[in-house]
């Protein structure tokens, strides 16, 4: 339904995105995870014809929208991962006005903001001014003001960022019926919880590339050869961090609050590294224990960061 074909974007001779293919078929949930300064949103931005590309093209069913962008932004809602509302109208007002600029007929438009308002929760709020709502009430709203057109996709830039557990969970709620009422979804979060409840399919993007893609089962084989073992310390010393850090058997280290998360090798020596490195620093092993993978771990295993970083 919906691809990018080595998609490119550079700002002042600095390349931001590099050659992103991805793809999204009619009526799936897609992910696109990568640590902040990835791309994602420029790639987002491109893909809505909000800027060209450098280089690379956008297709929808197949027709290029680059020169000609009506037809995608007669199917596409955008959802900004900054907050883009008129603080001094009402939640209604700012709907309207959307509605028009997204030509929303006038018969339809009365009907189609009462519809959307319900769809957030926020039907009983209508009337009231933006600069009253929380952040998570904003938030509500513009999804609010992307759904007013009936869009067949629907792009999500980091919809719940900085908001109250209940309109995070709200929103999470609203993306899984509209996906399961046939709306295709490309959602971006950093947290990893919310793409593994929502999503088919997950795009990992690291310095303007995609690294790896797939689904859940797809990605967590990329750890099939390794271990997660989280590691609790009674304390934690520089020195024996660099130390575990330069076997040969630990791919990665992750510093947690009580001691650290490692990925190693499997059937690797690495308990008995680990003990005669802690005798060393004169640091005791409180638990030793092996996790099964998660998408998180992928995550830091192919970009050297969490999620959040």
């Amino acid at each position: 339904m919906l691809e990018t074909v080595k998609l490119s974007k550079s700002f002042k001779n600095k390349l931001v995105v590099d050659e992103v293919n991805l793809f999204l078929d009619e009526g799936e949930s897609v992910g696109l995870l990568g640590p902040n300064g990835a791309g994602k949103s420029t790639t987002i931005s491109m893909i809505a014809s909000l800027i060209k590309p450098t280089s690379g093209d956008v297709k929808l069913n197949g027709k290029s929208t680059i020169k000609d962008s009506s037809e995608i932004r007669k199917v596409l809602g955008v959802v900004p991962q900054e907050i883009a509302l008129y603080e001094e109208l009402s939640a209604y007002e700012n709907l309207k006005f959307f509605g028009r600029a997204y030509q929303v007929s006038k018969q339809e438009l009365e009907e189609r903001i009462q519809y959307v308002l319900e769809k957030v929760g926020l039907e009983e709020r209508q009337k009231e001014l933006i600069k009253t709502f929380s952040g998570g009430m904003k938030r509500r709203i513009n999804i609010a003001a992307a759904l007013l057109h009936k869009p067949k996709i629907l792009i999500l830039d980091e919809p719940t960022v900085g908001i109250d557990p209940q309109s995070r969970n709200h929103i999470l709620q609203t993306v899984k019926e509209l996906n399961k009422t046939g709306t295709t979804v490309l959602y971006t979060s950093h947290y990893m919880e919310e793409v593994e409840q929502l999503c088919n399919r997950v795009y990992i993007m690291d310095h303007g590339k995609i690294i790896a893609s797939g689904t859940k089962e797809e990605l967590l084989s990329i750890l099939s050869s390794e271990n997660t073992i989280h590691v609790q310390l009674d304390k934690r010393t520089e020195s024996f961090m660099s130390k575990i850090k330069t076997l040969d058997s630990v791919l990665q280290v992750e510093v947690m609050e009580d001691g650290m998360k490692i990925i190693a090798k499997k059937d690797s020596n690495l308990l008995r590294d680990l003990i005669y490195t802690a005798e060393q620093e004169e640091i005791q092993i409180v638990n030793y224990n092996v996790e099964i993978p998660s998408l998180e771990d992928v995550f830091l295993h192919l970009t050297g960061k969490t999620l959040r970083d």
